[in-house]
């Protein structure tokens, strides 16, 4: 039975993608995008097929990957220390929320250029601007998953003892998890964005340098292939976190 849940899921998934392409192909070959700015997308995946065997392509995924985990992981830990602060600290929780509320709603993109500023335009800027776009659905997800636990959790493991160190990591950890793992798949998805966005402002290499290198010099195929690049690792890596949370919340509910 779970097999074929599976396959389903596996098949519903695929399906649009395959719609997309489709899709594609037809504004190509019925002639309503010129094939110089829309190339087929035959053309595109043997492009990158071509280019992620090279050496030099490589090493542009790892320059995007690099910063992209960097500022994620920056925005896990700082999300799930404040939220969890905030969450058990009334005076804290008074500190944090007008920040939040401020910060949250403003585009971080149009901090970049004082980050450059300040950090230069190496690796320090993109991992900061990813960082600060990520960290906020993560934080608010960690507060409201530790602020939601059941207060007779806390009250039992208190009444049997438990020290509040312990209390924090083997009950209100485990029980805001869920919440947790939400967040982190939203910012996940924002680092992927952030970080090509980044790379397209400003950078000697990384998957958003490259689009722009084709970008200038006309090269259609060559624009294409970062972008289903950024795609498929945003495609394969939220899988990846998906089958952590599923093994990490497969007690509760709601898994």
């Amino acid at each position: 039975m779970t097999s074929r849940l599976l396959s389903t899921n596996v098949i519903l998934g695929l399906a649009p993608i395959v719609l997309v392409i489709a899709l594609w192909q037809g504004l190509v070959s019925f002639g309503f995008a010129p094939a110089v700015l829309l190339p087929p997308p035959g053309y595109v995946f043997s492009r990158l097929f071509q280019q992620f065997v090279t050496w030099t392509f490589q090493q542009e995924i790892v320059a995007t990957l690099i910063r992209l985990f960097a500022g994620f992981a920056i925005a896990v830990v700082l999300g799930v220390t404040i939220g969890v602060a905030a969450a058990a600290s009334p005076a804290i929780n008074a500190v944090v929320r007008p920040i939040v509320r401020v910060l949250a709603p403003l585009p971080k993109v149009a901090l970049y250029p004082a980050l450059l500023l300040l950090l230069g335009f190496g690796h320090g800027s993109k991992i900061t601007l990813v960082a600060a776009d990520a960290l906020f659905p993560i934080l608010l997800s960690t507060y409201y998953g530790a602020s939601t636990v059941e207060q007779k959790l806390i009250w039992s493991a208190m009444a049997a003892g438990t020290p509040r160190y312990e209390i924090l990591f083997k009950v209100v950890l485990p029980a805001a998890m869920p919440s947790i793992l939400t967040g982190c798949r939203i910012g996940l998805v924002i680092s992927c964005i952030v970080v090509f966005l980044a790379e397209m402002i400003t950078s000697t290499d990384g998957l958003g340098h490259v689009l722009v290198t084709a970008a200038r010099t006309f090269q259609a195929v060559d624009m294409f292939v970062p972008l289903i690049t950024i795609s498929l690792l945003g495609l394969i890596l939220n899988g990846l976190l998906g089958a952590v949370r599923s093994y990490l919340v497969r007690g509760f509910p709601e898994a």
